[in-house]
C-alpha cells in the first residue's frame, strides 16, 4: 500500500503543536552550528526529551540510530 504523505501531513504534521516542535529543532540545530559545533551527518539531541528546551547545556549532537532509538 503505498504512502498518502498529503494525508499524513494534514492529519498530524501541520498540527501548530508539531510544528512549533520542528521549529524549535531547526533552531537547535542552528544554535548548534552558530557555535562551531559540526552537525553534518548527525542528529541533535535534547537530553531532557523536551524538543523547545534549546539551552546549550540540554543540547548534545548523537548518530541518528543512537538518537532516534531513545523512548
Amino acid at each position: 500500500m503505498a504512502r498518502n504523505y498529503r494525508k499524513e501531513y494534514d492529519n498530524y504534521h501541520s498540527k501548530p503543536e508539531q510544528r512549533a516542535n520542528r521549529s524549535s529543532r531547526n533552531k537547535a540545530r542552528r544554535k548548534l552550528v552558530n557555535a562551531g559545533r559540526d552537525v553534518a551527518g548527525k542528529d541533535v539531541d535534547h537530553k531532557n526529551g523536551n524538543p523547545r528546551d534549546n539551552r546549550l547545556s540540554n543540547l548534545s549532537i548523537t548518530s541518528k540510530s543512537t538518537n532516534r532509538s531513545k523512548k
